[in-house]
């Protein structure tokens, strides 16, 4: 059988002595954006989360472009689960980006953002009736995920005595495993049909949009073509058996960033395919399939990661370091997995701030949490740094201050270097205050300067 053509792409690889780790050299960086990571500590200590604004724009207005000169209509929606520091979510805003939410709590920050309703995806598992209610009065685009929101959106629309537009998420077989169907209705067992055409009987519920999410970090821009297409074909069906003609297409996020997975051998910012790849057979396919709509849908994508990984540095200090009992040397960071979550999934790139020996050793990290599942990265050749000595961790941009826990330490400060080489800090650094302003403690538990029973006993 003949093969399909691909078209060549260009890559820039990296020049330089290699082991199988990437590159090995004494080169460090000691600046983010023009800002000198030393004076970025003295002023917000260690550890600290570091966002460039200029990074974010320039990817931002790169991929859109990538997308919108494919097709003529394409809308970004900002993912706030990805990252919902207010600084980070108005830079999206303020170039375009739409918000798509997966809570009550992600939906009431974009409306404090001023982020207009009409403008706000609501996804996710659980939505709540009152959540809903909230969304359906102020216009938002709301992709059902199960029966029950079917049926609640039809009590809304009883109870507002209007009409109700919504859209179903589907999952379907794109060819990448293991697939995510604990989300939406399956295309191909027809669990999707048959939620359309209850909503259809309702006379009350309009769909007029299909959402689709096939995963996260996919590698393969095919299984997009794929979704694309078996979207566009179950469009037609909708579109010549039930007469519905279905105005959007929003197929998620799940595009890559540069970072490394574990199981990579090569660096995935040589390796890992450029977003113009995915642009291309999305909105190649999409247009492809222009004739299964009644008129061009709106394409509507909700990348997060891609858009905001590279912006974001996890600046951290060496406190320590030790040799383990096979004789293989660590450092001890003041940065673990409580502040950096993807360092399961991710080797990210770990660099030295200030000048240091060629000499590289095959060096574990770990963080500084009484844990021994604190690794930020079991294996990586690495200089032997001293305590005091700074690294940069990059790109952390996604999920980390989100999926950040406060355990054992407090959570660190977060700043923003504008374009103009300006700091922001955009989030203050936890203390006890911050950390206890929500507890309490029973009269009777109180000290009320009376011994305790273990004091007496020791007197």
């Amino acid at each position: 059988m003949k093969r399909e053509y691909q078209k060549p792409r260009i890559l820039v690889h990296t020049e330089g002595f290699m082991n199988k780790f990437g590159p090995a050299s004494g080169s460090y960086k000691d600046s983010i954006d023009g800002v000198k990571v030393s004076a970025l500590t003295r002023d917000f200590g260690s550890p600290l989360f570091v966002f460039s604004e200029k990074t974010i724009r320039e990817k931002y207005r790169k991929t859109i472009g990538e997308f919108s000169h494919k097709y003529p209509q394409v809308q970004f929606s900002w993912s706030y689960k990805t990252n919902y520091l207010d600084a980070i979510c108005q830079i999206f805003h303020q170039e375009g980006s739409w918000a798509e939410v997966v809570s009550h709590f992600e939906y009431e920050k974009a409306i404090r953002l001023g982020v207009p309703g009409e403008k706000i995806i609501f996804n996710g598992p659980y939505k709540p009736y009152e959540a809903l209610k909230f969304a359906v009065q102020r216009k938002s685009k709301i992709n059902v995920d199960n029966m029950e929101e079917i049926f609640n959106m039809e009590k809304l629309a009883n109870e507002l005595q209007k009409p109700i537009d919504l859209g179903l998420r589907v999952n379907l077989d794109a060819g990448i495993y293991p697939a995510w169907t604990r989300f939406g209705f399956n295309l191909e067992n027809q669990a999707a049909f048959s939620a359309i055409t209850k909503i259809h009987s309702t006379g009350k519920l309009k769909l007029k949009g299909l959402h689709c999410h096939i995963g996260t970090f996919i590698l393969e821009p095919k299984a997009y073509k794929t979704t694309v297409q078996k979207l566009a074909l179950f469009s037609k069906k909708l579109k010549d058996e039930l007469g519905i003609k279905i105005e959007y297409i929003d197929i998620g996020g799940g595009f890559p960033s540069s970072n490394t997975l574990h199981t990579q051998y090569l660096p995935g910012s040589q390796v890992n395919p450029p977003i113009e790849k995915f642009a291309e057979v999305i909105c190649e396919e999409l247009l492809a399939r222009t004739d299964c709509f009644a008129s061009p849908p709106q394409l509507i994508l909700e990348t997060g990661r891609a858009l905001i990984d590279e912006a974001g540095y996890l600046v951290s200090t060496v406190v320590g370091s030790k040799r383990l009992t096979d004789g293989s040397p660590s450092l001890i960071l003041d940065a673990g997995i409580n502040l950096l979550f993807t360092s399961t999934w991710y080797k990210h790139n770990i660099i030295p701030t200030q000048p240091h020996s060629e000499f590289l050793e095959n060096i574990t990290l770990f963080g500084p949490l009484c844990m021994n599942i604190d690794i930020v990265r079991p294996s990586i050749q690495f200089p032997a740094l001293s305590p005091g000595q700074q690294v940069l961790i990059h790109p952390v941009g996604a999920y980390n201050v989100t999926q950040w826990m406060q355990f054992i330490q407090y959570r660190p400060a977060v700043v923003l270097i504008d374009e103009n080489e300006k700091v922001h800090q955009i989030r203050a650094k936890e203390d006890l205050e911050y950390i206890t302003m929500l507890e309490s403690v029973p009269g009777h538990l109180q000290n009320k300067g009376k011994k305790s029973a273990l004091n007496k006993s020791m007197t």
